[in-house]
């Protein structure tokens, strides 16, 4: 335990974030730095717990509580706070190949099953983990594996989003040779085109590509496996297969107009904004225009905070789930997760701008409403009722939003079928590939939100880690990783 006393003397410091009007006047990442001496502080608040629920990673109640990766989160807490960064990143870099992915976009697992949160604030491992992690590569300490022994083995990983990433990177530091194919023109799946530049810049993705280049992965994007390449083929020339294509088919709305002009999917949406923006544009789809999102989650802040930056008129959030609750109830005690209201910063964004939450809750879409030359023009709601158990409509509660974009965010169905059926497959019911572990059978695997749902990016991690160890095993018949 670095310093006994330290949660008693210090109070949680996150890091400083730039006040939403001045944010969102670009797409930068907006949080700024401790010093080392405030940082150290921080991670003397750990109590090195008896039971580090912290690094536990198991599912209670139906809800991951800890983190997935079993990060020593006490170790190198501590080795961060006597000044041993170095150290630290060592301890950090044996369970989590991409800490500078999750210490941004991970909504901290960690911190909502941190003990010292039960009677206080919790310590702040992400903004901890990060400045590790930064402090590698400023240092030039995060390197590629290089000189290990060539197995000969090829691998192919279909996807390159956390699972693939993951995967290809144990499986390449083992001495394989892996092929990671991606139908998008950049890597990083939903990290590069699902997630906007404001969470997480995509030079921290291109930095990592590079060192797994230099590792001796080989990428090829543009290459949409099971229509430009078939799986057959793919089957053929490598001695091991991993699907980790994602779950990206998204969840439509069905209401009366759905046909009109100016409702997108979520993901399409952020995809084209970063693409403009990475392509040196100004991204203006959502400039002078009423926006509406449905659903919220994490895909509907962010269409929130992106729409803003283009300059939209008013951007209303639709929910139809009740509003949480502020603080934990009674039958959802620790160290589940807190199933509690959380305001990020679109919303907060939001507030700033128009001066109110953004977000209707038990409110869905009745129908989108065309104008003569079937563009949309406004959106008709309605209240939603769950007293008696079940949700109903409320009758009467109709009201007629105006409304030129509608940004669909309502999750997704699952695996697309084609590439399932490119390598002969099933999916379930709910669009899972269809195995109870990582192996569908052959030299076919599979990892992340194709094989568990959609989820988060650091369970993506996860699988592809696990995933990467069933394949080196079925290739070589035993396995270190």
């Amino acid at each position: 335990m670095g310093k006994p006393t330290g949660f008693m003397e210090y109070g949680r410091v996150e890091n400083a974030a730039v006040t939403p009007l001045e944010r969102i006047k670009n797409y930068n990442e907006f949080h700024s730095s401790l010093s080392d001496k405030e940082r150290r502080e921080q991670a003397a608040r750990c109590m090195n717990c008896g039971v580090p629920f912290c690094q536990n990673g198991q599912l209670i109640g139906g809800m991951m509580s800890g983190c997935p990766l079993n990060n020593l989160i006490p170790e190198w807490g501590e080795l961060l706070y006597r000044g041993s960064t170095e150290l630290a990143l060592e301890r950090l870099l044996m369970t989590n190949p991409f800490p500078e992915f999750t210490s941004r976009v991970c909504p901290a697992l960690c911190e909502k099953a941190c003990i010292c949160g039960v009677n206080d604030a919790p310590v702040t491992v992400r903004d901890n983990e990060r400045m590790i992690i930064e402090y590698g590569f400023e240092n030039e300490l995060v390197k590629p594996v290089t000189g290990q022994h060539r197995t000969g083995k090829k691998i192919a990983v279909i996807g390159s989003g956390p699972a693939g990433l993951a995967a290809a990177e144990m499986l390449s530091r083992r001495g394989h040779d892996v092929t990671v194919y991606e139908r998008e023109d950049a890597v990083g799946g939903l990290l590069m085109y699902g997630i906007p530049n404001m969470k997480l810049e995509k030079d921290v993705i291109k930095r990592r590509v590079k060192l797994m280049e230099q590792q001796g992965v080989t990428f090829k994007t543009g290459v949409n496996v099971g229509k430009d390449v078939k799986g057959a083929e793919i089957n053929r020339e490598y001695d091991a297969v991993i699907l980790a294509c994602g779950a990206s088919k998204p969840r439509d709305i069905k209401a009366e107009g759905r046909d009109a002009q100016g409702i997108r999917f979520a993901v399409d949406y952020l995809k084209d904004s970063t693409k403009t923006l990475m392509a040196g544009g100004k991204p203006d789809e959502a400039k002078g225009k009423n926006v509406i999102v449905i659903g919220g989650g994490d895909t509907g802040n962010d269409c929130v905070g992106t729409a803003i930056r283009q300059g939209c008129k008013s951007v209303t959030q639709l929910e139809m789930m009740p509003k949480l609750p502020d603080e934990r109830a009674a039958n959802n005690p620790f160290p589940e997760w807190p199933k509690v209201c959380k305001t990020d910063y679109g919303q907060e964004e939001a507030a700033a701008v128009f001066g109110h939450d953004p977000r209707l809750y038990q409110t869905t879409v009745k129908e989108f409403i065309k104008d003569d030359k079937g563009r949309l023009k406004a959106v008709k709601t309605i209240s939603l009722d769950f007293s008696n158990g079940k949700m109903t409509e409320v009758a009467g509660s109709e009201k007629t939003l105006p409304c030129e974009l509608v940004l669909i965010a309502a999750g997704f169905l699952g695996c697309e079928e084609y590439v399932a059926e490119a390598f002969g497959t099933k999916l379930t019911q709910r669009g899972k590939l269809d195995t109870d572990s990582h192996r569908l059978g052959g030299k076919l695997f599979c990892a992340g939100d194709a094989h568990i749902g959609q989820s988060l990016v650091v369970r993506a991690i996860r699988e592809g880690l696990d995933c990467a160890k069933e394949a080196d095993e079925f290739l070589l018949g035993y396995t270190p990783l």
